[in-house]
């Protein structure tokens, strides 16, 4: 008689992603849990993706993966049609033709500690952890250390400068890189971080007193604005990157936790491609007119 441990179902990944992440953390508008997939099928290796796109489909299929946990919803707003004509409904046709359960966790991975700005943070070292957004007292979310982004101490101080490039290095490559908004050498103590898009948190970062916010997909007017309010550094990185480390935490408690294999998405999916800076003048060469 073997003794060998039957794989875990579908459900039994659903299950055990909801005891983390549970879907009633997540906002309301959100759409989180099963997206699809037979819940008795056999699970034995999981991929785990920022975004659900045709890429990151074939690349799980590749690698033979029974089921997809990903971060961002595939099917956020209504849809009429998941005809496979339509770019949504082709990637729901080849999951469900290859066998692939599709799982996403979003906003209730956002608020959850640990989570995905607990990821984010770890890659700068940060300690004394807090959140920069608490859910509302009451709500389903609320409770020790559960929030939005989080709010810590660098390992030293950094110049402003010196951390843009810091964070360029530790975050996965993208041709976004980071970009950053204040005084290059203001002294960063104090860092709060939050993944994926961030600027309606500026005045929760300005309110917590930090040196500096990282997050992405600011915008000029808020950035502006706040700068000129007397806020905290900005630094502006890909939207891709800041929630790319978190699928490393995913993947090991699916491994720890579950015994299923997984493999963890590096293909950037960001959408920007090109990047080029803007060349550094020689201050000597004088002044032409046109």
């Amino acid at each position: 008689m073997s003794t060998t441990a039957a794989p875990p179902t579908v459900a039994d990944v659903v299950a055990f992603l909801e005891r983390r992440y549970p879907p009633s953390w997540a906002e309301e508008w959100d759409r989180v849990g099963l997206v699809l997939g037979e819940p008795t099928a056999a699970v034995r290796r999981v991929a785990c993706v920022v975004d659900v796109v045709p890429e990151t489909v074939a690349e799980a299929r590749a690698a033979g993966a029974d089921m997809i946990v990903a971060h961002h919803p595939l099917l956020l707003r209504g849809v009429s049609s998941v005809a496979p004509t339509t770019y949504k409904g082709r990637i729901v046709h080849d999951l469900i033709r290859a066998g692939v359960a599709l799982y996403v966790a979003h906003t209730n991975a956002d608020v959850a500690a640990p989570g995905v700005s607990d990821a984010l943070a770890a890659r700068f070292g940060l300690t004394g952890l807090r959140p920069l957004r608490r859910p509302s007292p009451g709500s389903a979310a609320d409770g020790p250390g559960r929030g939005i982004g989080r709010i810590g101490e660098l390992p030293a101080p950094l110049t402003l400068a010196e951390l843009t490039r810091h964070a360029a290095a530790v975050l996965p490559a993208t041709a976004w890189g980071v970009r950053a908004a204040g005084d290059p050498g203001r002294i960063v103590r104090t860092l709060a971080v939050s993944g994926g898009a961030g600027d309606v948190f500026l005045a929760e970062a300005t309110a917590a007193g930090v040196d500096a916010f990282l997050t992405a997909d600011l915008r000029h007017h808020p950035a502006g604005e706040h700068l000129a309010a007397g806020g905290p550094a900005l630094l502006d990185a890909a939207h891709w990157a800041t929630e790319r480390p978190w699928l490393d935490d995913l993947a090991a408690h699916l491994r720890d936790d579950l015994g299923v294999e997984t493999v963890v998405s590096d293909l950037d999916t960001d959408p920007w491609t090109v990047h080029a800076a803007a060349p550094v003048l020689d201050d000597k060469e004088p002044d032409r007119e046109g």
